[in-house]
């Protein structure tokens, strides 16, 4: 009898554990696609990644042959069609052109050299259509873009857009120009927008000081323009460069954007079109800001979805191994965490973290069945830095909130 009652109740602990075994979200499944000192390259930085409307993933990135932002740099892509389980070989896709001279700030400072060339900050944007925008950088000098219409498989001509920035003279006399990083988004009027930052180039390393501001199309990518400056250089908003954007439900754009503030905090600024009457800039008390770039993209919206839902990603940490952080100054890169706000990007109750160690860039997209891809700089463990791979994060919203919210994703462009 004592054997059987043994048996019986062992039955059901194992039928109980298996339950509750099940009902746990699944981990993050995560997938290393570039790897320092592999494929030619010393390193692989600043990645970027949209889905576009058929559900392809396209991943992309600076593959640099040395350290450095001024270094000889490609632009390397990779697909997948299985949804991130499997991605194709990596293939350059810009620039092909011939080289242009080196940027005089570059050569000024001694940051570059002649003879490299410098292909930098790509950004891609998934149009409803099913096409796919693609922009980058050459010598931080010239702007370019391209278009593919076959799921990023093949890209037009570049075609150099540079005169955009012109507009910005009347507004802020630069030398240095940089889209993105990551990706730029389409607004529900068919808008194009990227975020773009400019610099005299007088500081650093040829990127100091800086305003962030956006550039845009209205029709399809043929032309682009520019907006106002969003966030300028003050003794406030110090030096705001790296910018992502999102829609908000309303139809507004927010910029979240990087800074060397002291008060250590992103910045966020509203637009009722994404690009002009752009709002006081204020600082978001929740989002830390180490001096790294970071990422956001919607979810979900009303009333496609039960909840409006956007996700923002980057290094939730203002410390230092060496004790010397202050206000202001750089963080160490680690801690990459996923924050989800309900409420448009006014507060972020939920944040989990997705790379506990040295993590620093990072891009968000979700895929249509609600996966959550995070693609960011991370580093195995005998590299202390935090640039020895770059790895492509799954997971649900489910593991985000701890099985608390199931909600069904309309977002991710």
């Amino acid at each position: 009898m004592k054997r059987g009652t043994c048996g019986l109740v062992g039955l059901v602990c194992l039928v109980t554990t298996a339950v509750a075994a099940a009902a746990q979200p699944p981990e993050p499944q995560k997938i290393d696609l570039f790897h320092a000192g592999q494929g030619g390259y010393a390193l692989y930085r600043i990645p970027g990644i949209i889905v576009t409307a058929k559900g392809t993933i396209l991943a992309y990135c600076e593959a640099r042959k040395s350290n450095g932002d001024w270094a000889a740099i490609d632009v390397l892509l990779r697909r997948s069609t299985d949804g991130g389980r499997t991605f194709d070989v990596p293939r350059r896709i810009a620039h092909f052109g011939p080289a242009v001279p080196k940027n005089p700030v570059a050569i000024a400072r001694k940051v570059g050299r002649e003879g490299e060339q410098t292909v930098n900050n790509p950004v891609a944007i998934a149009d409803r259509s099913g096409a796919v925008h693609f922009l980058y950088c050459l010598e931080y000098d010239r702007c370019f873009y391209m278009r593919s219409d076959d799921d990023g498989v093949t890209f037009s001509k570049p075609a150099d857009v540079t005169a955009a920035f012109e507009g910005f003279r009347n507004l802020y006399d630069w030398k240095v120009i940089a889209t993105g990083p990551a990706h730029g988004i389409q607004l529900r009027t068919g808008r194009l927008v990227v975020p773009v930052w400019l610099s005299p180039g007088t500081g650093g390393n040829g990127h100091r000081p800086s305003v962030t501001a956006t550039i845009f199309s209205d029709d399809g990518g043929k032309t682009w323009r520019a907006g106002g400056i969003a966030v300028p250089d003050t003794a406030e908003w110090v030096f705001p460069n790296e910018t992502v954007a999102v829609e908000l439900a309303d139809g507004r754009v927010m910029l979240n954007v990087r800074s060397e503030s002291k008060a250590a905090r992103r910045i966020v600024t509203v637009s009722p079109d994404g690009a002009t009457g752009w709002s006081r800039p204020r600082f978001d008390e929740a989002l830390k800001e180490p001096i790294c770039m970071a990422s956001i993209v919607r979810f979900s919206a009303v009333p496609q979805s039960d909840k409006n839902r956007i996700l923002f990603a980057n290094p939730d940490n203002l410390t230092r191994a060496d004790g010397k952080w202050s206000p202001g100054k750089s963080a160490d890169r680690k801690n990459l965490s996923i924050k989800l706000s309900y409420d448009e990007g006014q507060t972020w109750p939920v944040n989990k973290v997705l790379e506990p160690g040295p993590s620093a860039y990072s891009d968000l997209a979700v895929l249509p069945d609600g996966t959550i891809l995070c693609w960011y700089e991370g580093a195995p463990e005998n590299n202390k830095g935090a640039y020895g791979r770059l790895t492509l994060a799954r997971f649900t919203l489910e593991w985000l909130t701890d099985g608390n919210d199931r909600g069904a994703a309309t977002g991710g462009r």
